[in-house]
């Protein structure tokens, strides 16, 4: 049985050279991000080469992904260190011309405009969430009072949230421009931007990338509780989505986060739009061999709830034992998939009338395979949509995405199950490109059945939704 599920691997330091890269590729990754928060052009001009060196080398479609920083606020260093809160202590937040006025702990945040949406009650949270506070007064313009919640060390320049605020930060900085544009040039496949709030953000990066002549699949990555609200009309705007469980988990109250992610995959799947879980997956292998139960469970529970991709970050990033993490998120995956197809109802139920027939025709190519043990379903796809259509059935069975676009199957990589494909141009019938290479892919032997989905434009018209399901047989190269 085919290995369904999509492996993501954060390319950093611990992964930075050809050697390190092409294992991942062995072990089972096939998308590859590059976190434009750390590094620099030189770096992530290095991991494009190399990635694109084994794509030729191996013959698999590997697809990059750019991880935009977005508006990562960070507190201030104004001389003071770090200091010491307990649980019921109170600490001064404030803008930097504040602390020269105060002899009392304090907390320095250079954004005047973000303090002014504070209001007393708001939760606050600092060091990724290992200090939490609760505004308990408004002291003057640019200074808050805090109250601790729990005890820990406040040093400077870190990472600090409001959970629940819609921020007035927009998640397109300056910085993530100028990343953009050197994304762009070196040939990224799929841009995710980070703290998305709303449908519109994901507007303003497809108009800023316009202009640089390429426009390639964006990923929303959700870590705001705004960006919950809004959810449909974020997934209707955006190519795909990442439930980014490290912010997002500051966001929300963590024993919430479970149903969270779950109810987004469950959106993603009805959209036919890919999602990716990340943070944490595997974070004890960064420096351990093994994996916790605990790491196991999750990853497992991840594909169970219908996720495409799941991500290593840390893991392959700085990681001691990043091959042994991909291979061990590989074999979860093999053995859950393997208890999925056991256990439940081949192809998911459509029953909503109003959805166009490609739908349909993609849940009958997805049951028909089911019924006749097909050994695979090809799918010619111009745009890729097809293909997630597919995907989201949850087939048994591989679906081979055919496209003549780099960009459709480098994104087509990251749906569950889907294999990108380039078919022979040559062959203008869409249906027999799709039948040339069943006959002509190592992948298919003599007898074995295969169902194919096309679109078969009509005289005179260039493009069409696929109208087309066919059982198709490879035959011996006399018969055929």
């Amino acid at each position: 049985m085919d290995r369904h599920i999509k492996i993501i691997a954060t390319l950093g330091p611990g992964t930075g050279n050809y050697e390190a890269v092409r294992e991942l590729v062995e072990s089972g990754a096939k998308i590859f991000r590059l976190n434009f928060s750390h590094g620099g052009r030189e770096f992530f001009e290095e991991m494009v080469g190399i990635v694109r060196r084994l794509e030729k080398e191996t013959g698999y479609t590997l697809t990059v992904m750019q991880d935009l920083s977005g508006p990562k606020i960070r507190t201030c260093d104004v001389g003071l260190g770090a200091f010491e809160v307990s649980k019921g202590s109170e600490v001064l937040l404030g803008t930097p011309d504040k602390a020269k006025d105060v002899e009392e702990p304090f907390i320095c945040l250079d954004f005047p405009e973000l303090l002014s949406s504070i209001r007393e009650g708001d939760p606050v949270a600092l060091s990724d969430g290992m200090i939490r506070f609760k505004v308990k007064r408004i002291e003057a313009e640019n200074l808050i009072r805090l109250e601790a919640t729990n005890s820990g060390m406040c040093p400077p320049r870190k990472g600090i949230t409001f959970p629940g605020m819609k921020t007035p930060l927009a998640p397109l900085t300056e910085k993530d421009k100028a990343d953009l544009a050197v994304g762009m040039e070196l040939g990224v496949d799929v841009v995710a931007m980070s703290f998305v709030q709303k449908p519109e953000d994901i507007c303003n990066l497809r108009a800023e990338m316009i202009q640089y002549g390429r426009r390639v699949p964006i990923i929303a990555k959700l870590e705001r509780t705004a960006a919950l609200e809004c959810l449909d009309d974020i997934l209707r705007e955006a190519d795909g989505i990442m439930v980014a469980r490290g912010d997002l988990g500051l966001e929300l109250d963590l024993a919430e986060l479970p149903a969270a992610q779950k109810r987004i995959i469950k959106a993603c799947n009805k959209a036919g739009k890919p999602v990716i879980v990340a943070t944490q997956m595997l974070l004890s292998m960064v420096n351990s061999p093994m994996a916790t139960r605990a790491e196991t469970t999750d990853v497992a529970n991840a594909i169970l709830d219908g996720a495409d991709c799941v991500m290593l970050s840390e893991e392959t990033a700085i990681g001691r034992y990043f091959g042994e993490a991909v291979r061990f998120m590989r074999k979860i995956a093999y053995e859950i998939e393997r208890y999925m197809f056991e256990t439940r109802v081949p192809v998911m139920e459509v029953d909503e009338r109003d959805l166009p027939p490609s739908t349909f025709l993609a849940h009958a190519a997805a049951m028909l395979a089911g019924k006749t043990g097909a050994k695979a379903i090809v799918c010619h796809s111009t745009s890729g949509g097809t293909s997630r259509l597919l995907s989201s059935c949850r087939p048994a069975q591989s679906v081979y995405a055919l496209s003549t676009d780099p960009i459709v199957r480098h994104f087509t990589n990251l749906s569950w199950g889907v294999i990108p494909a380039e078919p022979l141009d040559v062959i203008d019938d869409h249906q027999e490109r799709a039948e040339v290479f069943v006959r002509q892919s190592p992948a298919f032997q003599e007898g074995d059945i295969v169902i194919i989905t096309a679109g078969q434009p009509e005289k005179g018209k260039a493009l069409t939704q696929t109208n087309v399901v066919k059982l198709y047989e490879k035959l011996p190269k006399e018969a055929s």
